[in-house]
């Protein structure tokens, strides 16, 4: 017996889709990714080259050799290596760096009203994150939890 999928909440489903854009969208995933699970599955089968190739396109601070390691997890090496196979498949790791902070950047730009003041918002330290710079925390699941919180806090008007 298959059971449906459960609905994403009303708010998910843009901040997925513009995640999915950064992506590079339905021409990188050839289907629109409409909530968690899809995401799940995507990041489980390995997110083809071209999702990266297509961030990496749309985020000037990811320009930075430096920052691109602390942002995906990934080598410039690596990066550069994929760039030459876009068909080749992240692992489900790289795949799953790679939404998370496509994912967070998304959040970031709704908050600070801009992909620019995001971008400059990640690389400030944060009092509310005991003066990290939010990039430096997106390396674990723990410290993307932490960013995530504070943008929430952020969003509400709650700064400390």
């Amino acid at each position: 017996m298959r059971h449906a999928a459960p609905h994403p909440a009303p708010e998910e489903q843009p901040r997925i889709r513009r995640t999915a854009d950064l992506l590079g969208g339905m021409r990188v995933f050839h289907r629109r990714l409409a909530g968690p699970l899809d995401v799940h599955h995507a990041i489980s089968r390995g997110f083809p080259a071209r999702a990266l190739t297509s961030l990496l396109s749309k985020v000037g601070l990811l320009r930075k050799q430096d920052l691109l390691e602390h942002a995906v997890g990934m080598s410039v090496r690596t990066v550069q290596r994929l760039k030459k196979t876009p068909n080749r498949s992240l692992s489900a790791e790289q795949s799953g760096r790679t939404w998370q902070f496509a994912e967070v950047l998304t959040k970031a730009t709704e908050v600070l009203g801009s992909q620019e003041d995001a971008e400059e918002w990640l690389l400030k330290p944060a009092i509310g994150l005991d003066r990290q710079r939010p990039l430096d925390l997106l390396g674990t699941p723990a410290g993307a939890k932490l960013v995530e919180e504070y943008l929430g806090r952020l969003e509400y008007g709650v700064y400390a």
